[in-house]
Formats: C-alpha cells, structure tokens, sequence
C-alpha cells in the first residue's frame, strides 16, 4: 500500500508497482498539511488505477464535529457515485454509520486512530461492519500474531511496514490541540513531539521525543506468513513522488525475491534512497527490540547534503552576504533541499534551478520576511526528479489527458438521519483516582481498573465503584484485564467505562452491567453516539478536546446522556516509548519554557503538563446545556514538579482546527 498526497506521488506510486494507494480528499484526512485531491480529479486518478489492477482507498479519518455530519456525508455520497473507491479508511464512528446512511458500496477499513489494539477489539470491528483494521505501529511481530490468531473470519489486518512513527499512540495524542486547536484527530498536528526538549534546570535542549522512521525492510518478511495480515502499509501522505517511488519498490522485490540476497541488498539500497529520516526496526522483533528515540540523533527527513556558509562582500560600495554550500551529492533540476529543521525560524525548503556536479556550489537567493540562515546550518534533500521518474509519472500524465476532461463535481442533496435526543437527566458529581483515598470525594467514586486499586479496596466497596478501564490494552494485558473484570463482577460490581468503544468486546455477558463510553473514546458528534448506543453503551463522555460552542450544542443532539471531564490532569498524549535517559516524573521544558512531566502506568508513559484541565468556571452553562456528570480527574502529583497557574481550558475559546 502506498501514499499519495498529490497526483505525482500517485502518478508515483503506479510507476512502482503498487498494489494499493491511499490518500484523502480535500477535507476530513487527517493529513491537512498534504495537498490531497478533489472529487473530479480522483475520479480519472481512481478509473486509471483500477485499469492497473491497483485498488484506491480514501482516507476520511478524521474526528466529526457537531456541525459535521452533514457536510461529511455529501462528500461521502459524491465520492461514492463519482468514484466508487474500493475502500474509505476512518476512525470516527459517525462516518461508519454515514457510510450506511449513502448506501456506500467499498469496504470499511478502520483507521490505526481508531486504536484496536488487543483480540476482543477486531471482534468488536466486525460486528460493526469493518473489513479491515489497520493494527497500531507500537506491535511486535508476536503481537501481531497474537491479534491474527484472534481475527475473526472476513476481518482482514493491515501493517505498517514503513514510514514515520508517532511519539504517542495513533488516537491518543492531544499534543498539539492541547497547545493551541490545532488537532492531530483533524489533521492539522504540528508535531510538538518533534521540537527540542530540556530536562532539568541545566538539560541541554535535547529531541526527547522525536522518533525515527519505521522501517521494518527485510524483517518484513515473516508477515508473508501471519494469516489474516493482507497489506503492508508505507506511511507518508506529506512525502514527494521520490519517497514513495523508491519504497514501493523496495517493498516490492522484498515481497516477491526477499528470499535472495541479491534482492535483500537491491531493496536496501533502494531505501536508502528514499530520502526519509534515519531508521529503526522500533519494537518489530520482541527479543531484538530498538529504542525507536534516538537522542544523540537529529530527526529531520532527507539526505544530508553540506552545512551553508556566509561570505560578505561588497558591491557598488555596499557590504552583501552571499549564501552557499557545497553539494555531497549531484542536484537535479527540481529537487527540493529544506534548509535546517522545523522548528528553527530561518528553516525553508528551496528548490534547485539548474544542475549542480558532485561538491559543486550552489548560491541560495536571500527570502523576503525570513530571518537569514546561519553559518553551518544543515542543508538536507528531501525530493527531487532523476530522469527515470519524472519519464514514467509524465507517460502516465499523458493517460490521464487523454482520458477526456475532468468531469463536473456534481452537488449532492445527501442529508443525514440524525437520531431523535436523549431525555435530560440532573447533573451528578463523580471523581475519578487510582486508588480510593482517604479523604472526601466531590460525588461518587470512580477508579481506573489498576492492580493498586483492586488491591487496596475493600471487597464491599466494589458495588459503589465505577471502574474505569484504560485507554490503550495491548494484547497481552487483555486477558489479565478480563481476569480483573471478571473479578470484579464477582464483587458486585456493575459499572464500566470503556476508553475504546472496541472494550465492549471483553464484557461477553452484559445483562445487568452499565456501560459508559470514556473521554478517550474522542466522541464528537451525534453519529458516533448512535453507533454507541447500538454497540450496547448507555452514555458517553464527550471529547475534552471540543471548543466551548461544541461542547455546549452536543447534549441537544445526543441521543445518549452526555458526560464531560470538568477538571483535572488530562495527558498531552500516550507513548510506548521512552527515551534512554529521559527521567520519570521530572520537570522537561518545551521550547516555550512550558513544564511537561511522564509517568510510566503499565505499559505506556503518559505525558501530562503542569496545569490541568479546569472548566469549572463554566460549570453552570455545563449543566444548562445538558450534562449527566460532571467528572474530575484527581491524579498524584509529582513532588518536584511545579504547579503552573496557567488556565488550562484547552479548546473552549479557541476555534479548532
């Protein structure tokens, strides 16, 4: 499988061979920041595909606001008619039932966003329709077989066997909305992970949570034989025709001549010349496992090419500083070079006018209204067009011409069934914490199902609890996190939140148990709630992430009672990874003096700030418009952590993106 963020990375992507290209549209991808394709235009892309034997899938994995489904669902029912696409890929369950509502006739693939990470949850998915399920990037190949043993018939795995990772597990990173509404469940991440990091008060600044690229290369191979494992999957929606050219094709001849070593060696020369960021195998080989953060590495994508230099010399009587470097390797015209890393201020990317030889110079034209590069600064190609490329994605241009005009994207009258809301009920308190404590809580007790809790709760107290299960359940965590459920019930115990919606799986018997949807389920609008109700939930948290006028119309529309997180610690995200040295429960500093903290809670590291989530100011207009429960999140706090007396209301008065 391949990306395409544009016609030439698709144009690309044939060239090489692939079997599948995935993409998005113009709205609802969750890669924005791609130029990605409209309707008329992937109709042509889609019919030349199709005549190729390769198979289109369309990402529409983003979160549904309120305001939404309407919108989403007209581009649906026109991508259906105009298109027909083998498969859209989604996280959100408004679109799954979308889909239903426009009669769509391709496969439902469900996104790694939508986070089904242990058995119960693939059986979850093909209840709910699904035919894929595209398994996290954090799995070990034991995993992986672990979850193909629990596959049920007709539920294909999709595994990713390239490309960039993610810090924080895919649908459980609130980074960047958190710093300012820009939502990487939308979209419009602008990787806070990627930036420079300071760890105690003389820390150098330090990448301590940028990770390097997947690349799984010739350890791909024993994929071939896990059952149910159907595709291996490139990331890089944001990458150049070049990136995706070279892994398609590398991936290619180790799927078909890997057993040879002629071909191992072609294919990883071929990814050397991918232009990606340094690479990892991550934790791919459970006794063989590599830290996929790397601090003493820099993590920016391309090759590197030289380090810039800057002469002064004077012309008509006035001082001009000149811009160079000296090229390691020969420039082609059209190839893009990026001048140092995303987060310096003078970072650019510039593209190469005319030909340069190996160590020959290249003069960089100073750019109105950016600061001017600095002496050394890394110079890195990050695409470029060698003849043989550009040949093939031009003949393929021409098939596309010549296929007739682009047809008219014709309007839809497509108008979603939105389910009838749910009686209002009157607010109750309820906190939530890791073990009961010992002083008076703010309404009824909540606890996460941990080991210190159950340990230390007495046995009648189980019946009052509402135990919370956590967001992330790997494989092997899911029969002890069964063993505790069925524990528990034992005891009394009657309530659930599930953080995945898939979680409802692990509970076969359900009669007389109540089951709430949690917070990082990121349930946004009225769709996603009807899906819930069917799948057996009685209510649900909404999306803490949501600004204030989302938050506030939800409860109208909701055809389940509404719950909110109304203060409290709530994480920048969760990881699976932790980099060597990188101290737990100590102060880092971002790049803007802000105070983050990790604490390690089984298996994952959850990232959380120094200030906590706190819309209780707007308690009132909460419960005006219509919530059941108002929660708080009460956490222990790190004694060498300072408190911040930042206002931490995340997106309520920001428009997220």
């Amino acid at each position: 499988m391949a990306p395409a963020g544009d016609v030439p990375a698709f144009l690309a992507a044939l060239a090489a061979g692939a079997d599948a290209i995935y993409l998005g549209l113009k709205h609802f991808s969750a890669r924005m920041q791609a130029e990605n394709f409209s309707i008329s235009q992937l109709s042509r892309l889609a019919n030349l595909a199709h005549d190729r034997n390769a198979r289109v899938y369309v990402a529409m994995n983003t979160l549904l606001k309120p305001g939404d489904p309407e919108a989403a669902g007209r581009l649906l029912d026109r991508l259906n008619r105009l298109v027909r696409p083998d498969a859209i890929i989604v996280q959100d369950l408004g679109l799954v039932n979308l889909a239903r509502q426009t009669g769509f006739s391709g496969e439902i693939h469900l996104s790694t966003l939508a986070n089904l990470t242990h058995g119960a949850a693939l059986r979850a998915a093909a209840e709910l329709g699904a035919s894929r399920v595209v398994l996290p990037r954090e799995l070990s190949l034991d995993e992986i077989k672990m979850l193909a043993a629990s596959c049920p018939a007709g539920l294909d795995l999709e595994v990713f066997v390239h490309g960039a990772l993610c810090y924080c597990v895919s649908g459980r990173c609130w980074w960047s909305s958190w710093l300012g509404g820009k939502s990487g469940l939308r979209g419009r991440c602008v990787q806070p992970c990627r930036r420079l990091y300071r760890q105690g008060p003389k820390g150098k600044p330090e990448r301590l949570f940028s990770c390097l690229d997947l690349s799984l290369d010739v350890l791909a191979r024993p994929l071939q034989d896990v059952p149910r494992v159907q595709a291996w999957k490139i990331e890089g929606r944001k990458k150049g025709p070049h990136y995706v050219y070279y892994t398609v094709k590398a991936y290619r001849l180790l799927r078909d001549e890997g057993n040879t070593p002629e071909a191992r060696k072609t294919a990883l020369s071929l990814l050397d010349q991918a232009l990606g960021r340094p690479r990892t195998h991550a934790g791919f080989l459970p006794q063989r496992p590599h830290k996929p953060v790397d601090r003493s590495q820099e993590t920016g994508s391309g090759l590197f090419l030289g380090t810039l230099k800057r002469e002064t010399a004077k012309a008509g009587g006035r001082p001009i500083t000149r811009i160079s470097f000296q090229s390691r390797e020969e420039l082609l015209p059209g190839d893009l070079l990026r001048l140092g890393y995303e987060d310096e201020p003078w970072h650019r990317t510039v593209k190469v006018r005319q030909h340069v030889p190996k160590r020959g110079r290249l003069d960089l034209r100073p750019e109105k209204g950016l600061p001017a590069p600095p002496a050394g600064g890394a110079v890195f190609l990050v695409d470029r067009r060698e003849p043989e490329l550009a040949r093939a994605i031009a003949e393929l241009e021409r098939v596309v011409v010549s296929s007739g005009p682009l047809r008219e994207e014709a309007a839809s009258e497509f108008r979603p069934s939105l389910p009838a809301p749910a009686p209002r009920r009157r607010s109750q308190f309820r906190t939530l914490c890791r073990v009961l404590p010992k002083s008076r809580l703010d309404g009824e007790p909540a606890l996460w199902l941990e080991p210190k809790a159950l340990h230390t709760l007495p046995p009648r107290m189980a019946a009052r609890v509402q135990w919370w299960l956590p967001p992330v359940i790997w494989p092997e965590e899911e029969a002890r996190c069964v063993e505790a459920v069925d524990s528990l019930r034992r005891k009394g115990a009657r309530d659930f939140v599930c953080n995945a919606p898939w979680q409802i799986a692990l509970f076969p018997e359900r009669k007389g148990l109540e089951f709430t949807a949690g917070p990082f389920c990121n349930i946004s609008n009225a769709l996603a709630l009807e899906e819930l109700r069917a799948m057996g939930f009685g209510s649900a948290y909404v999306s803490p992430e949501l600004p204030a006028e989302d938050l506030l119309a939800l409860p109208g529309q909701s055809p389940l009672p509404l719950h909110i997180v109304l203060k409290g610690l709530w994480p920048l995200g969760l990881s699976r990874h932790l980099a060597d040295g990188v101290h737990l429960e100590e102060p880092l500093r971002s790049p803007m003096n802000e105070v983050f903290w990790v604490r390690r809670i089984g298996q994952n590291h959850w990232v959380y700030p120094n200030w906590e989530l706190d819309l209780s100011p707007h308690k009132a207009e909460l419960e005006k418009a219509g919530y059941s429960c108002l929660l708080t999140i009460r956490e222990f706090w790190p004694k060498t952590v300072p408190h911040s007396d930042r206002q931490g209301r995340f997106n309520w008065s920001l428009r997220l993106l």
